[in-house]
C-alpha cells in the first residue's frame, strides 16, 4: 500500500506529487543536519549540497509540469501575437 502511494507521488499522479517530494527532501536536509550539529553523526558537506540540488530539481520538475498543464489550458501569446488579435478584432467590427 505504502509502495503504491510513493509510486504514484514519484510519477506525478497525485494533486501535491511534487510538493510532497520537496518537503521531504527539505525534512531529509533539515534531521540530517540536526543529527549532525548533535554531534550524533558526520556527514560531508557534499551530501548536504546533493540533496539541495535534489530538492531544486524537484521544485524545477513541479514548474516544468504546472507550466505544460496551464500551457495547454490557455492559449499564450506574445505581445506581437497579441497586437495582431487586437488589430484583426477591430478590423472585424468595422
Amino acid at each position: 500500500m505504502v509502495a503504491k502511494k510513493i509510486a504514484k507521488i514519484i510519477r506525478f499522479e497525485t494533486a501535491y506529487s511534487g510538493q510532497e517530494l520537496f518537503v521531504l527532501a527539505g525534512l531529509v536536509m533539515m534531521g540530517a543536519t540536526l543529527l549532525k550539529l548533535m554531534g550524533f553523526v558526520y556527514i560531508d558537506s557534499d551530501w548536504f549540497w546533493f540533496l539541495a540540488g535534489c530538492g531544486l530539481f524537484i521544485e524545477g520538475m513541479i514548474m516544468i509540469i504546472k507550466q505544460r498543464k496551464f500551457n495547454s489550458k490557455y492559449k499564450v501569446v506574445d505581445r506581437i501575437e497579441y497586437e495582431k488579435l487586437i488589430e484583426n478584432s477591430l478590423k472585424d467590427k468595422v
